[in-house]
């Protein structure tokens, strides 16, 4: 199939770009590298520098390609960023999808592969959470990628677009060989930032909060490795050819604490790397776990790093062979 990618400069577009490439699908990568890395991108990819918020931009863009399936990265993604700067997440999360939407609709798009979020989901109910959860964002970002799914859904209804959702935490870890992996300005992530310890690049991790109602009393969170999401972006493109949408939630079921992590980076590095406790941050839940048996038992999702260790360790040679990301 001939696949736009939005965002494909990005961490995990990026990735998403490689399994395409290698799948044979033709690949066109649209971003404005705002955050996303020329670098990053596959060879074999066609490169379209532009921008949602431009509609001319992406009227050029349908000009000259045409496209079997659409697969959306291109979005701000930090959370804390999402309540101090409401105004440029809701502007252009929801717009710039909004004009993307347009121009797909007005070209007879008819698979769109949403990656949404798991902060759609604010303290629920159950943990590992499944897509029965009720919906409630706790941030502006969680909020605008709720939006986006109503939008599809309304795409769905209205144009025939069918869509999958894809909702999950935190996205880890490097491609196995090395040459493509997480450079973000800033970075907010805790596998990185624990790992540029290891590399000299700061004096020590922050651990935020020590009394939760955990088994060692930090907070635990979902890592899923980049590769494993790329692939159910790509098992979610084929399976949406049956023309029903769907929405999964991806995790590993269990996650991992702060301390694990740390501990576990420490073990992969070989170096001590001092942690320091620090105050609880504000909204911090004790413990955010996704289920992912629904696109397991239907599209047949199995990860290949649902590891920790081997999680870092992809993590790690990325980071030690570009220490500064791709300016390397």
């Amino acid at each position: 199939m001939a696949i736009l990618v939005t965002g494909g400069a990005g961490y995990i577009g990026s990735h998403v770009v490689q399994l395409l490439i290698e799948g044979g699908h033709e690949v066109v990568v649209f971003d404005n590298l705002y955050a996303g890395h020329r670098a990053a991108i596959h060879k074999a990819a066609t490169f379209v520098q532009g921008d949602l918020m431009q509609p001319d931009d992406i009227d050029a863009l349908f000009a000259a390609h045409q496209f079997d399936g659409i697969m959306h990265f291109a979005s701000h993604i930090q959370v804390g960023e999402s309540m101090t700067r409401p105004f440029k997440y809701l502007r252009d999360n929801v717009a710039g999808l909004l004009n993307l939407l347009q121009a797909a609709t007005a070209h007879d798009v008819k698979r769109f592969i949403l990656s949404s979020t798991a902060a759609l989901f604010d303290d629920p109910a159950r943990v590992p959470i499944s897509e029965d959860e009720q919906l409630n964002p706790g941030s502006v970002y969680g909020e605008t990628k709720y939006m986006a799914e109503r939008l599809l859904r309304w795409m769905d209804e209205i144009y025939g677009l069918k869509y999958c959702a894809l909702r999950y935490f935190n996205a880890c870890g490097a491609h196995p060989d090395g040459h493509i992996g997480e450079d973000h300005d800033p970075e907010t992530h805790l596998i990185p930032l624990t790992l540029k310890v290891a590399l000299g690049q700061r004096d020590q991790i922050s651990v935020f909060g020590d009394d939760y109602d955990t088994p060692d009393g930090t907070c635990i969170r979902d890592y899923v490795h980049v590769m494993d999401l790329a692939q159910a972006h790509i098992l979610a493109l084929e399976a949406i050819r049956d023309g029903q949408s769907r929405r999964y939630n991806l995790g590993s079921g269990r996650g991992f604490s702060v301390l694990e992590v740390i501990e576990t980076c420490r073990a992969v590095t070989g170096h001590a790397i001092p942690a320091v406790m620090a105050e609880r941050r504000a909204g911090d839940l004790p413990r955010l776990v996704a289920d992912s048996t629904r696109i397991k038992s239907e599209l047949g999702w199995s990860p290949q790093y649902d590891d920790l260790e081997a999680i870092v360790r992809t993590a790690w040679q990325w980071h030690s062979q570009h220490p500064d990301g791709y300016a390397d």
